[in-house]
């Protein structure tokens, strides 16, 4: 079977809210390929099954932090809850993984249950490399309490190469010798 959306996509409409990783009700609609408002109805007529940490509206301050984070900048976004300005008419709602996996027993399409495949795969993925990051530093760090002064250069390096890379600052223009 081929990947029906891009692994990358999946991992890049993952937010973190409130200590909790979501997915916003638009873009989980455009991955199932039905309009926002049916997904929410089909949400709503199962509430029952979607209890707190499931899913949860966002507030307007939220809704706003998530438009800057996202990228769009004009009032029209996905993200717009106000009235008569185009886009959305209310706060969003975001669906934490168990959320998502609730999702498909309520989405009953084929397409619903394959994208819904996937979305588990990438919080999996997530999760397992969230783990290894966190199980190599602990193992850094009782290495280097052990070997102390002796390999600090080799683990000052291994710091190094494990935080995420500084982007360089080029400077723009033509330099010439006086």
């Amino acid at each position: 079977m081929t990947n029906l959306v891009p692994a990358e996509h999946i991992e890049n409409s993952i937010f973190i809210v409130r200590g909790h990783k979501v997915m916003l009700d638009s873009v989980l609609a455009l991955l199932y390929e039905v309009k926002t408002k049916e997904l929410n109805k089909a949400f709503k007529r199962n509430k029952e099954r979607f209890p707190e940490d499931f899913v949860f509206r966002l507030t307007a301050q939220e809704a706003e932090s998530l438009r800057f984070q996202i990228g769009t900048s004009n009032n029209k976004s996905q993200l717009d809850p106000i009235k008569g300005r185009g886009g959305r008419r209310y706060l969003p709602y975001v669906f934490t993984e168990q959320g998502v996996a609730m999702l498909s027993s309520v989405l009953r399409s084929k397409r619903a249950i394959l994208v819904n495949v996937e979305i588990m795969r990438t919080f999996v993925r997530l999760r397992r490399l969230l783990s290894s990051n966190k199980d190599l530093a602990r193992k850094l760090a009782g290495l280097e309490r052990k070997y102390d002064h002796q390999f600090k250069v080799v683990f000052d390096a291994i710091r190094e190469l494990m935080s995420p890379p500084v982007k360089p600052t080029k400077r723009i223009g033509f330099i010439t010798a006086e």
